[in-house]
C-alpha cells in the first residue's frame, strides 16, 4: 500500500462531525444508570425507568448502532470494508479487555466489602457469590461471558453486536431495507422461539443479544442512510400525535406500579395482554416506547440547537463522548454509593450527598478522559528508522 493509498484510507475511516445530541443523550444515560444502580436513593425517582417502559438502556444501544453507521458508512461505499472491519474488532476487543478489567475490579472491591464488615448481604445482592467459592470455574465462564455479576451485562452485549456489526453494515450498504426487515423477523422469532446464550451456571443472558439487536441494527440503519427517512415520519404530525399519546399511556401505567391504588382503574383484559413487560428480551412495550421518546427528541431537539454547545450542557456531553471509561467508573461509584447508604447513613441527605457526588466524579473522570486524548504523541518515528523496523 503506498502512501497516498494509505492516507485516503485513513480520510475515509476519520469520524465525521459529531451529533452532539447523541453525547447529550448518552452523557444523560450515564448519569441515570449510575443512579439506578444506587439502591435505596430518592433520586431514582428522576431517571427515566421511573415513568415509562423503556429506559436508558435502549437509548445506549440505538445509539451505539447509529455511532457505528454514521462513522463507518462512508468507508464501506469507498469499498474500505476490511479497513472498517479491522477498526470495529478492535473495538469489540477494547470493550471485551475493559469488561474483563471491570469484571475483575469489581469482584475484587465486593469481596473485599464483604469480608472487611462480615456481611455477605454484598456477595449475594451482586451476584458474586458463586466466583468467591468456585474462583477457578467461575474466572473461566467470566472469560467466555457465560458468568457475569449484576450491574456487567451491558459491555458484553455491545462486545456481540459491534463484533457482528461488519456483517450488519454488508447488508445494509446492498439492501438496507432488507436488512432492516431481517433484524426485525430475527427479533420476533427470538421471542417466539425464546432464542438466547447460555450464562453460568444456569440461566440466560440477561440482555438478549438476538432481541436487542433489533435496536442497533435499527440505529445503524438510521446512521448509515435511513435517518432522513425516520426524521420525515417523525416529523409528521400524526406520528407526533401517536407518540406523545404512547408515552402518556405509558406513563399513566407507570403510575399504578408506584400506586397501587391506581391499579384497580386499569382494565383486567388490558393488564392480561401486556404483562409480563420483559426486558431481557425487548418487550414490544419498551420497545415502541423507545421509538415514541425518539420521535419526541427528533421532532424537538434539532441538531443544530444552541443549547448544545454551552456550556451548562458540556458535563452532560462530555460524559457522553467518553462513555466507556465513564460507565466503567460509574459501576465502581455506585457501589460505593451504596455501601455508604447501607453502612454509614442512608438518610435522604446522605443520599443526596451521594448522588451529586457521584455526577461530579464522573464528570472528572470524563474530563481527565479527554484531556488524556488530546495529549500529543510522545514521539514521532523517523520514517528511516521505521524502514529498518521493517
Amino acid at each position: 500500500m503506498d502512501e497516498s493509498t494509505e492516507v485516503r484510507n485513513t480520510a475515509l475511516l476519520r469520524p465525521p462531525k459529531r451529533d452532539l445530541r447523541l453525547d447529550l443523550l448518552r452523557g444523560i444515560g450515564q448519569w441515570m444508570i449510575f443512579l439506578d444502580h444506587i439502591p435505596y436513593d430518592f433520586l431514582n425517582w428522576f431517571t427515566l425507568r421511573n415513568y415509562g417502559f423503556s429506559d436508558a438502556a435502549e437509548f445506549f444501544v440505538f445509539i451505539s448502532g447509529y455511532t457505528v453507521g454514521f462513522v463507518y458508512g462512508p468507508a464501506l461505499r469507498s469499498s474500505q470494508f476490511v479497513a472498517a472491519t479491522k477498526r470495529l474488532w478492535t473495538r469489540a476487543w477494547q470493550l471485551y479487555v475493559a469488561h474483563v478489567f471491570l469484571f475483575l475490579f469489581f469482584t475484587a472491591q465486593i469481596a473485599r466489602t464483604s469480608l472487611r464488615f462480615d456481611n455477605p448481604m454484598y456477595r449475594d445482592e451482586f451476584n458474586v457469590a458463586q466466583f468467591l467459592q468456585r474462583t477457578d470455574i467461575m474466572i473461566a465462564q467470566a472469560l467466555m461471558l457465560k458468568y457475569k455479576p449484576v450491574n456487567l451485562d451491558v459491555l458484553p452485549l455491545y462486545v456481540v453486536l459491534v463484533l457482528l456489526a461488519p456483517v450488519t453494515l454488508w447488508g445494509l450498504l446492498r439492501r438496507p431495507n432488507w436488512t432492516m426487515l431481517g433484524s426485525v423477523v430475527l427479533y420476533l422469532a427470538a421471542r417466539h422461539f425464546d432464542w438466547n446464550l447460555p450464562s453460568f451456571p444456569g440461566g440466560k443472558w440477561y440482555f438478549n443479544p438476538f432481541c436487542w439487536q433489533v435496536l442497533f441494527v435499527f440505529g445503524a440503519w438510521c446512521g448509515f442512510g435511513g435517518g432522513p427517512q425516520f426524521r420525515s415520519a417523525a416529523l409528521s404530525r400524526p406520528v407526533t400525535i401517536a407518540a406523545v399519546a404512547w408515552l402518556v399511556f405509558a406513563f399513566l401505567i407507570v403510575m399504578t406500579w408506584h400506586i397501587p391504588s391506581l391499579g384497580q382503574f386499569v382494565p383486567k383484559a388490558l393488564i392480561s395482554v401486556m404483562y409480563p413487560i420483559d426486558k431481557s428480551n425487548l418487550d414490544p412495550l419498551r420497545l415502541a416506547h423507545f421509538l415514541a421518546l425518539l420521535v419526541v427528541v427528533v421532532r424537538f431537539l434539532p441538531r443544530d440547537l444552541p443549547a448544545l454547545t454551552s456550556k451548562w450542557l458540556r458535563p452532560l456531553i462530555l460524559c457522553g463522548q467518553r462513555s466507556l471509561p465513564v460507565f466503567c467508573f460509574g459501576v465502581f461509584l455506585s457501589f460505593a454509593a451504596h455501601w455508604i447508604l447501607v453502612q454509614i447513613d442512608g438518610g435522604a441527605l446522605a443520599q443526596l450527598l451521594v448522588g451529586i457526588t457521584g455526577i461530579v466524579l464522573l464528570v472528572g473522570i470524563a474530563w481527565v478522559a479527554t484531556w488524556y486524548r488530546s495529549l500529543p504523541t510522545l514521539f514521532a518515528v523517523p520514517s528511516t528508522v521505521e524502514a529498518q523496523a521493517q
